[in-house]
């Protein structure tokens, strides 16, 4: 079912619920991964995922359609990710290392992160990137967005996106390229 046919449905009383059921599983996947790249702990990705469509079935009836529905969604994913990582960082008083290294530890000890070495060590690289800049890679390399889907869903130019992501790849080859 396209986008408009369910904000259509959505937009119906009566139909409103089977609407979002179907919104939700067309979505949730693809924003349980954006999440879980950004958070890496999976209870805490499917934690996020449901505030985010929590989030979405309060303003949905106020979307105004001016960007893609799943754009819509993931701005608000990466959002409210984004938010979970600084609120973890001010309660427990972390400096942002720190949150880096629980972060790297926790994907080493994940059963669902399968992968050889250097995927492990491409995901570490990943970790070490400011928050923002994780956000930009992740869009651009593994959802193969365009910059200005990407510009859609984190209010960046697209100049600053390219600059964010060419730093962030250049970053990561030369983590990679490091053989400590």
């Amino acid at each position: 079912m396209s986008d408009e046919e369910l904000l259509s449905l959505f937009a119906n009383p009566e139909t409103r619920r089977n609407a979002f059921n179907q919104l939700v599983r067309k979505y949730q996947q693809k924003v349980y991964w954006l999440v879980r790249k950004m958070v890496v702990d999976h209870d805490d990705a499917n934690d996020i995922t449901q505030d985010v469509f929590i989030k979405a079935w309060t303003a949905l009836e106020n979307f105004r359609g001016d960007a893609k529905l799943y754009t819509w969604l993931y701005r608000i994913a990466s959002n409210e990710a984004i938010n979970f990582l600084n609120k973890k960082r001010r309660k427990y008083f972390i400096p942002i290392y720190d949150v880096e290294n629980e972060l790297s530890e926790k994907l080493e000890a994940d059963p669902d992160v399968s992968g050889d070495a250097i995927q492990l060590k491409l995901q570490k690289a990943i970790l070490k990137l400011p928050e923002k800049q994780r956000l930009v890679f992740n869009l651009k390399y593994f959802e193969d967005l365009p910059y200005e889907e990407i510009s859609e869903i984190t209010g960046t130019s697209v100049g600053a996106l390219k600059a964010s992501y060419h730093w962030a790849s250049k970053k990561i080859e030369d983590f990679l390229n490091d053989t400590d």
